[in-house]
């Protein structure tokens, strides 16, 4: 097991990514953050806290949207649907998702077709905490990257949350 991310490093790239978000959108106001569940819901949690600590009296449009049964392997394994809370309009609006890893891009091209039940976004922005660069299925890259790693398809990358693992780590595993 190797580190990738130790605590304080991915605090860091916390900052970083919510500092790149207010720099690249001018107009928060028309911008609103969802992160994809289960696990791009706690780095969305910690991004959206972060703009909130440098922004306080701005509101920011924050969901989370469940992406389970527009999977493409739904059929082949058993999913546990969760919940999808987006309670504003993304019609017109510039969305950024956000996710713990992009491996194959996969998740992100289901999340993009759950998406639109919601509305038309003007635009959609990706960010992720790790991106595994030379790994895509699909031609899916990252607006927002914590750190892009080269792994082979046998790496498996584990981020770990306080909320859920106990300690705040990404490792390779």
């Amino acid at each position: 097991m190797k580190t990738i991310l130790s605590e304080q490093q991915m605090a860091l790239s916390i900052q970083r990514l919510a500092h790149q978000m207010l720099e690249n959108n001018k107009d928060m106001a028309n911008t609103v953050i969802i992160g994809l569940q289960p696990r791009g819901i706690f780095l969305s949690d910690r991004i959206v806290a972060a703009l909130k600590e440098i922004v306080p009296s701005h509101p920011f449009h924050y969901g989370k949207l469940d992406i389970t049964f527009y999977r493409d392997d739904v059929r082949k394994t058993l999913h546990i649907a969760n919940e999808t809370d987006i309670p504003f309009s993304i019609e017109g609006k510039s969305v950024i998702l956000v996710d713990d890893v992009l491996y194959t891009g996969r998740t992100i091209r289901a999340a993009l077709d759950a998406l639109l039940d919601f509305g038309r976004p003007s635009k959609v922005s990706l960010c992720v905490l790790i991106d595994r660069r030379f790994s895509r299925e699909l031609p899916i890259q990252p607006d927002y990257a914590g750190k892009a790693i080269d792994t082979i398809f046998t790496d498996k990358v584990k981020v770990n949350w306080k909320e859920k693992d106990e300690k705040d780590e990404v490792v390779l595993v």
